[in-house]
């Protein structure tokens, strides 16, 4: 299992399938535990990700160890990835093409690790999985598509705009591990909204 990780890392590194390839320092694929119940899927690198290639290790991948320290996980036993590999240009939002294009990577990785859940960080994964928006409206709920769940919460960046919202990732973290532990001992769990595929 982790050899096929490896394959999907190197093909990320050696990506060229977007104009991304041509402004980034390093791509940056998913990291983290392969036998993980979890996986946290944010927007795209920024320019800390960018230099180290690695997801989630500048202030806002703080802030969410933080929210999974507080529920008594380690970042060791998750696995962090993003929609699209690449910084986008002074961090904008990923376009649509370009989300598109990346998106085989985060396929793969997902059938690979076979999450109990997929935990979406913000508005840009919340769109490109779900077709969602408005992920405050929607945030700490649980929802079902082919089979596969998705826990939805706030991204860790908005934390760092906004104060109020490190005690709703934490308690939306909290959560998340709570309806894991649930599923892993074959209990129903409440899904807030189901989607037909």
């Amino acid at each position: 299992m982790s050899q096929k990780l490896e394959v999907i890392k190197q093909n990320v590194i050696e990506c060229t399938k977007c104009d991304l390839c041509q402004t980034r320092t390093n791509a940056v694929p998913g990291k983290g535990n392969f036998h993980s119940d979890v996986i946290f899927v944010g927007e795209a690198p920024g320019r800390n990700e960018d230099v180290r290639g690695e997801p989630f290790v500048g202030v806002a991948g703080k802030k969410l160890s933080f929210a999974l320290e507080e529920a008594g996980i380690s970042r060791d036993d998750v696995y962090i990835t993003n929609i699209v590999k690449c910084r986008p240009p002074k961090n904008r939002v990923p376009t649509v093409m370009e989300r598109d294009t990346c998106k085989n990577y985060l396929n793969e990785e997902i059938a690979i690790i076979k999450p109990k859940l997929i935990c979406i960080l913000g508005n840009t994964a919340f769109n490109s999985l779900l077709g969602g928006s408005e992920i405050t409206k929607f945030r700490g709920k649980l929802v079902r598509k082919d089979n596969q769940f998705y826990f939805l919460t706030v991204h860790p960046a908005a934390t760092i705009y906004n104060q109020e919202l490190i005690e709703v990732l934490k308690g939306d973290i909290k959560k998340l591990f709570e309806l894991i532990t649930e599923l892993k001992n074959g209990n129903e769990i409440k899904v807030d909204i189901e989607y037909s595929s």
